[in-house]
């Protein structure tokens, strides 16, 4: 649930809101279990994202360092280089007969979840 939540400060261009917004949602889902709040919890659950984006934002506009800016397409290289370490890239087929290599998460890739299904 919380693999979203990303580092977002000291990146150039700055966090946008619907980043530290995203953040926060994942971080209220994983504190309350809930992906989607029953209408009874839907109220405090919203409130809560309200919160923890506002005070997120204000946390991220205070923080100071002396490096540099980051380039998020340059982490988003290494990232996808440490999970290619990590997890490796399987070639394999779908029913359809098409075959292609590309990141799952652990259960997929070690057949723990079954079948699978998503769009190319």
């Amino acid at each position: 649930m919380c693999r979203n939540i990303k580092t977002l400060h000291n990146f150039m261009p700055p966090a946008s809101e619907d980043e530290v917004r995203a953040s926060a949602l994942q971080f209220v889902r994983k504190l309350s279990g809930f992906t989607k709040p029953s209408k009874g919890n839907e109220e405090p659950f919203n409130r809560a994202v309200e919160g923890v984006t506002q005070v997120a934002k204000e946390l991220l506009e205070s923080l100071t360092t002396q490096a540099p800016p980051r380039d998020r397409e340059v982490e988003a290289a290494k990232a996808k280089a440490r999970s290619a370490e990590r997890f490796g890239s399987q070639p394999h087929t779908h029913a359809d007969g098409q075959t292609h290599t590309h990141e799952h998460p652990p259960s997929l890739r070690f057949g723990v979840a079954g079948e699978h299904s998503h769009v190319h």
